[in-house]
């Protein structure tokens, strides 16, 4: 089946950000649907936003198993025959702790879904986003992936140089797999940017963040239905760009 209403997938959108950003394509008439690891989160999230008029529906997606992404894409296709709007979402921390301490096996944990599920879901979805006629992709990253702040004593995000070693360094790789890829779509009008939301109050901060979760999911928002004279490779906040 096709639809000429345009149709979302968002990963890790079972809460925080996640499920802002779907409640708010939503509410712009996009078909929404949430990726999450956990059926029983992933379509209480989804009969949530239904309950305001959305049509919003769960998929089951855990990005760092290669056959639970290719089942979804498998669904998509099979139910939608395209994809409009992918957005990179889902995401761990681990720490406080020195980099010198930092297990390789902790990085590589978080590596797995920060940045390597992106590369799998990406690829994954990409031949259902090339049958749009305006796909766009957006990775959630972090101003904590900006190596010009993390390089700065005087910025306010050096000091988790030295105790978030996996996260921040996972952000900096999204950050270039943006770039990437953003290159490698430009000419199929596929456009990829990176955004960063902010210090929200979420589950990955336990809650510690100064902006709302809904707050940080306008950028994303902005940047998923984004014109044809958008930008594509850039890193962007609710305000502006982020140095690299």
């Amino acid at each position: 089946m096709t639809t000429s209403q345009k149709t979302a997938l968002i990963t890790g959108a079972n809460k925080g950000i996640g499920k802002e950003t779907a409640r708010r394509l939503a509410a712009l008439g996009i078909t929404v649907l949430i990726g999450a690891r956990n059926a029983e989160r992933g379509e209480a999230a989804a009969e949530e936003l239904r309950a305001d008029g959305a049509d919003v529906r769960f998929v089951p997606l855990d990005v760092t198993d290669e056959m639970s992404v290719q089942a979804a894409a498998q669904h998509i296709d099979a139910t939608f025959g395209r994809l409009d709007i992918l957005v990179n979402n889902a995401a761990i921390a681990a720490g406080p702790q020195k980099p010198s301490e930092t297990p390789a096996a902790t990085v590589r944990q978080v590596y797995e879904t920060n940045v390597f599920g992106v590369i799998a879901v990406t690829h994954a979805m990409l031949p259902l986003l090339r049958r749009s006629a305006a796909a766009r992709i957006v990775n959630m990253s972090s101003e904590l992936g900006s190596l010009t702040h993390l390089a700065d004593p005087g910025s306010p995000w050096s000091p988790y140089s030295s105790i978030l070693l996996p996260y921040c360094t996972s952000k900096s790789a999204l950050n270039a797999i943006t770039v990437l890829y953003a290159d490698e779509l430009r000419a199929e009008g596929i456009l990829v940017n990176a955004v960063s939301p902010g210090y929200c109050a979420t589950d990955l901060n336990r809650h510690a963040g100064i902006r709302t979760a809904e707050e940080g999911a306008a950028v994303a928002v902005d940047l998923a239905t984004v014109g044809e004279d958008g930008p594509t490779g850039a890193f962007l906040a609710e305000d502006g760009p982020i140095p690299w």
